[in-house]
């Protein structure tokens, strides 16, 4: 019984190391949170005078414009997804969620007769998409929890260009990304958007008083709104890669501190169950000494 107790002892003592690290982790988790959530409100003012610019632009917008929805457009055959999950593990389900998310919008986007081009950011869906031995057209790594605006750059940059090359020379006709929306704390959800070619819905002023919106604001475009779309377009696409970038690494934050808070418990829990094993076998050592010795008083009493 002896090498049992010193067993127990030994596991109880990696648990209660192991329960360190991830109590470590679960606090770094929790501090991250709040930067990325600062991230993430900073950039929403911005995001929304954009989005309101680029809606003014397009409806006074005469013209083939290629960066918005035309149903008439030559039969859409390659479509490009982005698709962002974490560099590092210990994070619960959160890559393999963002990952399964695309892969269904793989399949709806092969159902409609596309082909799928990936893109893919962090470690997890580049080792997921190698493992299976597909095809990638481009992958960035090492920043999925503190990204920056050059990195969303770069990103969109690559994006960009394979939307402007026609799709007979390998070019896309879509480009979608996959990503984790952070909602709260305890909620966030596998997202996809669309962000080009950008799909112009007409609101009436009874829909803007219902959203409460307020009336659409009258622009005046110099030299005309084709040409400021044009110049606005590629710093939409960057400022919806970044949101998404900074979403995601928000809900990074919130899966790995909910999952390191859950392994703490259960860290908890089963020092508790091996101190009672670890009791039982310290009182069934001491049950048989007391056994052994009064077994040999009685043995020496008889001989006696």
């Amino acid at each position: 019984m002896g090498a049992q107790l010193r067993i127990y002892r030994r596991r109880i003592k990696s648990v209660q190391a192991t329960k360190k690290i991830t109590k470590a982790m679960e606090l770094i988790a929790s501090s991250r949170i709040v930067k990325a959530q600062q991230r993430v409100e900073a950039a929403l003012p911005y995001t929304r005078a954009l989005t309101m610019a680029i809606s003014a632009a397009a409806t006074s917008t005469r013209g083939n414009i290629p960066f918005l929805c035309d149903d008439e457009k030559v039969p859409r055959k390659r479509a490009s997804i982005l698709v962002i999950t974490s560099d590092r593990g210990l994070a619960g389900g959160y890559s393999s969620s963002v990952i399964k998310e695309g892969e269904q919008l793989t399949k709806l986007l092969d159902n409609r007769g596309l082909k799928v081009v990936p893109y893919l950011v962090g470690r997890k869906a580049i080792g997921f998409y190698r493992f299976r031995g597909r095809t990638v057209a481009q992958s960035w790594s090492g920043f999925s929890d503190t990204p920056t605006y050059e990195n969303a750059k770069e990103i969109s940059a690559a994006l960009l260009a394979s939307y402007l090359t026609p799709n007979t020379e390998g070019g896309s006709d879509e480009i979608h990304v996959v990503y984790m929306h952070f909602v709260s704390m305890v909620t966030q959800i596998p997202t996809v958007i669309q962000i080009l070619p950008i799909k112009v819905v007409a609101q009436t002023a009874e829909e803007a008083a219902a959203s409460g919106s307020g009336p659409f604001p009258l622009y005046s475009f110099e030299p005309s709104a084709s040409e400021v779309l044009d110049m606005l377009i590629p710093k939409y696409v960057e400022n919806l890669v970044f949101t998404s970038l900074l979403l995601a690494a928000a809900s990074e934050h919130a899966a790995r501190r909910r999952a390191m808070s859950a392994a703490t418990d259960n860290a908890e829990e089963l020092i508790k169950t091996l101190s009672r094993q670890a009791n039982q076998a310290r009182q069934s050592e001491i049950t048989q000494e007391i056994s052994e010795i009064v077994g040999g008083a009685d043995a020496l009493s008889a001989s006696a």
